[in-house]
């Protein structure tokens, strides 16, 4: 049943929660301890429709959308968990636990491919905070009022935007100089705004970072990253701006422009409520195109049948699955990460199962410094097993879709495990002294 417009009813869950929480799951004292201590370290945030509409707590701590919300202890090592877990037994002070917490973070790598080195655009000696000049025709910005999500998927790449670190953060509320530097900057066709998730925002403070894009002609189109349809559906059937918004969202379509609406859809009971039917018709209705994307996880959705069954619901309800992604290389990935050959064949064994309409899905794509990485497949040539892969997006165009090869490596789970097969360097790689530093980075 869908509820009437018009009451937002929106219950958020944080780290204060979490021991309550908890106890739905069974875990005793000592387990509970473990768990809030690798949420010192890694965000938590949940709320009531996640807890309960989505999560099977009869099948807790093993339920997949469990999982995807909720910190596991192994997310960390032993050592770091045992640590911070003695520091809230002896409850020490709030600055202890962030010292030690943020040592840990450091290590996780809180920033992969180059995100706050190599993408944030400058003008003279000028960095633009908030923004990335990704590749060639793509700008991101990360609103400001947007830096924060209806719920935090524990896998998320960009968890370093949830901790409270200011240096760690990207955000801006300044959307005169995006216009600005995009007006100077004809190349770029597409402004993707991301965070955090921008549908977090309410109609009217969207609709600021979004009025003034519709007037810069060169723009095609402006896309939305987001997961409010898996995590908060509400936003676009009941909430008081629901209505306004997908006016929003027409205005934009009106305007000649293509809005595209990137969600997240990490499993397929995220799809099976109606109110997310309904929102997803809403959206539609505008004239909005739904692409859909998700990583491949272990233990959530690191199976053909989960990846296929997505695809379907998602086609039949007039969405366009998009990419399947490699977890990236940071924060908990050593309990994410599936092996680059195991990806595929859940990839190519998911895409065996589905019609051509689904087939409009890419994949498993890394996100790495170079560009986006897709793992074509694995075959043997001249007598030597090799991974096949090629550029989907590059921030060198010419190598975009131009095949490339790697050593055949079981365990590989990101880029910088891969060594060039048949050549002496990957040509993302400048030359032969800058390829260990290459590896290092990507």
């Amino acid at each position: 049943m869908i509820p009437s417009q018009g009451t937002r009813g929106f219950r958020a869950y944080t780290a204060k929660h979490l021991d309550e929480l908890l106890g739905r799951a069974g875990f005793d004292g000592d387990a509970r301890l473990r768990v809030r201590a690798v949420a010192t370290v890694l965000p938590f945030r949940t709320n009531a429709y996640v807890v309960d509409e989505l999560i099977d707590w009869s099948a807790a701590p093993d339920d997949p959308i469990y999982r995807l919300v909720f910190p596991q202890e192994d997310m960390l090592p032993k050592a770091d968990v045992s640590r911070l877990a003695d520091l809230l037994r002896d409850e020490a002070s709030a600055a202890q636990l962030k010292a030690v917490a943020a040592e840990i973070r450091m290590r996780l790598n809180p920033h992969p491919a180059g995100q706050l080195e190599l993408n944030v655009p400058r003008v003279g000696l000028e960095t633009m905070e908030g923004m990335q000049h990704k590749y060639p025709e793509t700008v991101l910005f990360f609103p400001k009022q947007g830096q924060t999500c209806h719920a935090y998927c524990t896998y998320c790449f960009r968890w370093a935007q949830f901790i409270g670190e200011p240096d760690l953060k990207m955000a801006s509320d300044d959307v005169g100089r995006l216009v600005s530097y995009v007006g100077e900057h004809p190349e770029v066709t597409s402004v993707l705004l991301t965070g955090g998730d921008p549908m977090i925002m309410g109609e009217s403070v969207l609709r600021r970072y979004v009025e003034p894009l519709l007037q810069v002609e060169q723009i095609e189109s402006i896309r939305i990253g987001t997961k409010s349809l898996a995590y908060w559906p509400a936003r676009f059937v009941t909430d008081p701006d629901a209505d306004a918004t997908l006016e929003l969202f027409a205005e934009v379509v009106r305007s000649g422009k293509n809005l595209a609406f990137m969600a997240h859809f990490s499993h397929p009971r995220e799809l099976e409520s109606p109110i997310v039917e309904e929102a997803v018709r809403r959206i539609r209705d505008t004239g909005a195109v739904i692409r859909t994307q998700a990583p491949i996880i272990r233990s959530i959705n690191d199976s053909a049948e989960t990846w296929a069954s997505m695809w379907r619901r998602q086609s039949t309800l007039g969405m366009i699955p998009y990419y399947m992604f490699v977890e990236r290389d940071t924060g908990p990935q050593d309990y994410f990460a599936v092996p680059l050959v195991d990806a595929y064949e859940i990839f190519r064994d998911a895409y065996a199962q589905v019609s051509g309409v689904c087939r409009t899905v890419r994949g498993p794509s890394m996100s790495a410094t170079p560009g986006k990485v897709c793992v074509d497949g694995v075959t043997e040539i001249a007598g030597q097993k090799v991974f096949m892969l090629h550029f989907i997006q590059a921030r060198d165009p010419e190598i975009v879709g131009r095949p490339f090869f790697a050593r055949y490596d079981p365990e590989a789970v990101w880029l910088s495990d891969l060594r060039p097969a048949f050549a002496d360097r990957f040509p993302f790689e400048p030359d032969l002294e800058a390829a260990p530093l290459a590896r290092l980075s990507a």
